[in-house]
């Protein structure tokens, strides 16, 4: 029986069809997973540098930290280079003028700004990168990079904020009172963040379980883009 043209031609289209449908669905299994900009923040004595650090010893191979520049002298126990980068005010000036900073502000009469390099060189290698800045620079940073993830961390109530800060015993007089007087602002600014985690005193893990899982959720987000500097 000779081969028939129309019989062959529909199979032609129903096996273009079929593949199409089969190249969809592996699409569908192979959707892309980008590495996040997690960015906390909050007020001074929410505890956001502790937090955050709890964050990268869970995980040391996923999460990357960033490691801010600031001209303030250390507090004690923080380390250059682990803590902050410990910068000098021309140093600090040079930076900005060769375009190293992703952004910088003037917080309580020093600057503190935020290398780039070290974000892009994470996150070209797959992880995660925890940024804790201070709120005025998380505004900064949501301009700049508008899918990044923010959240607010926050303590239990003022009372307790209030003595945390008294307690770290790095201010006192005017400058403690000013840091009482911001954290009453930024206190009002909890809306312009994604999420806010509670960091209650004695429950550390539970804040730290709860930004772990806003991490995996937002890897599990449909709609997902690559973070751009």
């Amino acid at each position: 029986m000779a081969n028939n043209p129309v019989h062959a031609s529909k199979n032609i289209i129903l096996s273009s069809k079929i593949g199409a449908n089969m190249l969809h669905e592996e699409n569908v299994y192979q959707r892309p997973v980008y590495p996040i900009l997690l960015v906390i923040s909050g007020p001074s004595g929410v505890g956001k540098d502790t937090i955050a650090r709890q964050l990268i010893e869970r995980r040391p191979d996923k999460f990357y930290f960033v490691v801010t520049a600031t001209t303030r002298p250390p507090r004690t126990g923080e380390v250059h280079g682990h803590d902050y980068f410990f910068v000098s005010n021309d140093e600090f000036a040079r930076m900005i003028e060769a375009n190293e900073l992703l952004e910088y502000a003037v917080v309580y009469n020093d600057f503190k700004g935020i290398p780039k390099q070290q974000i892009r060189d994470a996150l070209k290698s797959g992880r995660d990168v925890i940024m804790r800045v201070d709120v005025q620079g998380a505004a900064t940073i949501r301009k700049l990079v508008p899918n990044a993830v923010s959240v607010f961390l926050m303590s239990e109530s003022e009372d307790e904020l209030v003595r945390r800060l008294r307690e770290r015993k790095s201010e006192s007089g005017d400058s403690l009172n000013l840091r009482i007087a911001t954290a009453r602002q930024e206190m009002k600014r909890t809306d312009e963040f994604d999420y806010f985690v509670v960091n209650a005193e004695g429950e550390q893990e539970r804040a730290v379980q709860q930004i772990m899982s806003i991490i995996e959720a937002h890897h599990c987000c449909v709609e997902q883009s690559p973070v751009v500097l």
